[in-house]
């Protein structure tokens, strides 16, 4: 599947890398198989999404367009980080707030909004923003249905991705996903959660369109009536991931050792090119 028309030859954005429609359907299948591999290249899943988008953006688009709501978010192209986002603040609001609900999810879970991959491989701006909103919007599907984060919770939000986004990323991830799991947690996944999935993904109003940073004080249980949203089985929580931690550390070791703003890319650039000639000298 190629996500769209190459005739792009020049970077659009910053980050972007232009593809043409072999490099794109290599990327497709290299990153397919890589996900497969190990689920946690959160690099490859984000390649795979972006290679293989196909119209899905633009109708994506389109639903964002069908509402104020949705026009406006595309217009102020809001981004959800650390940076933007008043994290204190959410967790002094009352409980059962979508903000409060939301910080504590991520302090529940271990886990940090700052993890999320920028958007290299669609040519156009728009459509860019676009797959970033719905990538950097999935922790709100988690937190305000209460699903943690193991493999059973994601297979049971790809399948209701896949419904209501029909994004193929999703769609391949439902169906092949479930392979990682055992005998009863799979049939737990086909007897409860895929029919949620289901039933949610067709009801919900477009969630690519709710501009959720301006619903932070509102109650979670009003939010869920009004997006046409259930509650999913009850999941099995397990031990929190370090991923906040880790994204932290990260944070900090950049200001420290780039003050001048370098990127991350060029430093690992740098750290590549020494290693290659620390290699060179120590074979002669």
């Amino acid at each position: 599947m190629v996500s769209q028309v190459r005739h792009v030859t020049k970077p659009a954005y910053e980050g972007h890398i232009p593809l043409n429609w072999a490099e794109n359907a290599f990327l497709a299948v290299g990153s397919a198989v890589m996900s497969l591999l190990d689920p946690r290249r959160g690099d490859m899943i984000a390649a795979l999404g972006e290679t293989t988008a196909g119209g899905s953006l633009h109708h994506l688009r389109e639903r964002m367009l069908e509402s104020p709501e949705g026009r406006r978010i595309l217009r102020e192209r809001p981004r959800i980080n650390t940076d933007t986002v008043d994290m204190s603040k959410l967790a002094a609001l009352p409980e059962g707030t979508f903000g409060r609900t939301y910080v504590s999810w991520l302090e529940r879970c271990g886990v940090t909004p700052d993890t999320r991959e920028p958007v290299h491989y669609i040519d156009d701006p728009e459509l860019a923003y676009v797959i970033q909103r719905y990538r950097e919007c999935h922790d709100f599907y988690h937190a305000i249905c209460n699903l943690p984060v193991n493999v059973e919770s994601e297979l049971a939000l790809k399948w209701f991705e896949f419904i209501h986004f029909g994004l193929p990323m999703a769609g391949l991830g439902a169906v092949f996903g479930p392979l990682r799991l055992n005998g009863e947690k799979r049939e737990r996944l086909f007897r409860e959660y895929i029919p949620w999935a289901l039933r949610c993904g067709t009801s919900a109003k477009p969630l690519i369109a709710v501009y959720w940073e301006e619903r932070w004080e509102q109650n979670v249980v009003d939010m869920k009536n009004e997006l046409g949203l259930y509650d999913p089985p009850p999941a099995v929580w397990s031990k929190a991931l370090k991923e906040s931690q880790k994204a932290k550390e990260r944070k900090q070791n950049q200001t420290t050792t780039s003050p001048s703003g370098e990127s991350t890319a060029r430093s690992r650039i740098q750290a590549i090119t020494w290693t290659k000639v620390i290699a060179a000298e120590t074979s002669t």
